[in-house]
């Protein structure tokens, strides 16, 4: 098989397009992967140990469960209870959903590192709950676990590709389509693998970044 530039070009817009799809979905579902990840982790502390325990076992069935099932679920079974999802947006809650327990397990980490005495302090002082939290507990506890949560970003990024299960207009669904027309693959898989070094490679540099701005060690 021989390299075809000519094909390269003609399908390299809607591989770029799939990449956008791809890029919003990995975005909007880390949103709410970290969002729901904090609600997951602030929930297991309630002093009401049927709400602990329920939590526990939905996050524990959640990041036990492949994603290709919990999307056709999402998008297949849904529909017969009433509730009927775009592609897209089922592919993003699915995303943030099944990523928000690791991102649970990763806030409380941090909320356990955070020393002892910041504890104190804050029952010394007599603050509010919702002070102790905001502006002494979860700062520290965030600044701890930046690499980890950038690692799960690229982590959801390698992941949307199963997009294509529920025929999200992702970048490898692009490059299936390409493909499927003259019957040419070697172009649009190669190029796949190749944007998603790219990407990789520039979110990474990004995320340590981050990390050597903000995280603690």
């Amino acid at each position: 098989m021989t390299w075809n530039w000519e094909y390269t070009g003609e399908i390299l817009p809607d591989l770029l397009s799939g990449l956008r799809y791809t890029v919003i979905a990995t975005l909007v579902g880390y949103v709410i992967a970290l969002i729901l990840g904090l609600v997951w982790t602030l929930l297991r502390r309630t002093p009401y140990p049927a709400v602990n325990h329920a939590v526990r076992w939905v996050t524990e069935f959640i990041r036990s469960t492949p994603l290709i099932p919990q999307l056709y679920f999402v998008f297949f079974v849904l529909p017969s209870l009433g509730i009927t999802l775009s592609p897209l947006t089922a592919g993003i809650i699915t995303l943030g959903v099944h990523y928000s327990t690791y991102t649970a397990e990763v806030y409380r980490a941090g909320i356990a590192d955070v020393p002892k005495g910041q504890w104190e302090a804050c029952t010394a002082l007599n603050l509010p709950k919702s002070r102790v939290w905001l502006d002494v507990i979860l700062p520290q506890a965030v600044r701890r676990v930046i690499p980890t949560l950038g690692n799960y970003l690229i982590a959801m990024f390698k992941d949307s590709p199963m997009l294509f299960a529920i025929n999200v207009a992702e970048l490898l669904y692009a490059a299936n389509r390409a493909g499927s027309v003259n019957g040419q693959f070697l172009e649009p898989m190669t190029m796949v693998g190749l944007l998603f070094v790219v990407v990789s490679v520039i979110s990474s540099i990004l995320v340590r970044r981050l990390e050597r701005r903000y995280a603690t060690h």
